[in-house]
């Protein structure tokens, strides 16, 4: 039995995780900031008294986008909201231009004639052309790049900075606050403990800053690959210092988001 497509297309309700919930960090440098975590509930743990002693929630790295909130409804026909067309915009530094008309190459297909084949109505895996959202393809204007490593360089801290140290620290933040207290010896089964380790050389500090972010940016030493014709990306970083991030490569094709 082959699937119906109703069956088979994502809603927000079917990635709603059992004892957890969708919660927002906003910014402190960019208020506008809004970064969101899963916060898992934890079972009280019982003693060998038998008396309960409650847990504190868990914030993991959450990057089921829009499909996690249960307050939102996306719709995968129509693209995904674009999250940082105000931060790209708010630069001064783009402008929209007429892109180039779609190819048959650019989905996949060899002629006009094998993608008209592809659309026709009879085929069960027929091509539907994306009618969502279209954006006009953004620039330069000021005659300078628009990376993050530019703007790294010249010493600004973007909202996409802000975006991925409050993702990267979790709560590392509190966990430090309670570690610089000598009289706050940390247990070994508590969630902020952690073993000393052997950094291998690397210099990552007890709290993830947007100060940090940028000037590893800067140096060379870490990348934010945030295209500004992809403002609908939820900004992350890949370096030594931070997290370790796994690409999923979902394919070729002309589509907004």
């Amino acid at each position: 039995m082959i699937a119906s497509k109703e069956t088979l297309e994502p809603k927000s309700t079917d990635y709603v995780m059992p004892n957890s919930q969708r919660v927002y960090v906003e910014g402190e440098i960019h208020p506008e900031v809004r970064v969101p975590f899963r916060e898992i509930s934890l079972a009280p743990t019982k003693d060998f008294s038998g008396n309960l002693e409650p847990n504190e929630p868990v914030r993991v790295y959450d990057t089921s986008g829009p499909w996690g909130d249960p307050g939102v409804a996306p719709n995968s026909a129509e693209g995904l909201a674009p999250l940082r067309a105000e931060w790209i915009s708010g630069r001064g530094d783009v402008a929209a231009y007429d892109g180039r008309e779609i190819k048959p190459e650019d989905n996949g297909y060899l002629t006009r004639g094998h993608e008209e084949f592809a659309s026709t109505a009879e085929r069960k895996n027929r091509l539907e052309h994306f009618q969502g959202a279209k954006r006009k393809p953004l620039r330069a204007s000021g005659g300078n790049p628009v990376t993050q490593l530019w703007y790294a360089r010249q010493g600004l801290i973007t909202p996409e900075m802000e975006f991925i140290a409050i993702r990267e620290n979790h709560k590392v933040a509190q966990a430090s606050s309670l570690q610089s207290k000598p009289e706050s010896k940390l247990e070994a089964c508590s969630t902020f403990h952690q073993h000393p380790g052997e950094s291998f050389g690397a210099s990552i500090p007890r709290e993830i800053t947007p100060e940090f972010v940028r000037s590893e940016v800067a140096r060379g030493r870490a990348i934010i690959p945030a295209n500004i014709n992809h403002p609908e990306l939820e900004p992350m970083i890949i370096g030594r210092n931070f997290l370790v991030k796994i690409n999923a490569n979902i394919g070729n094709s002309a589509v907004a988001s």
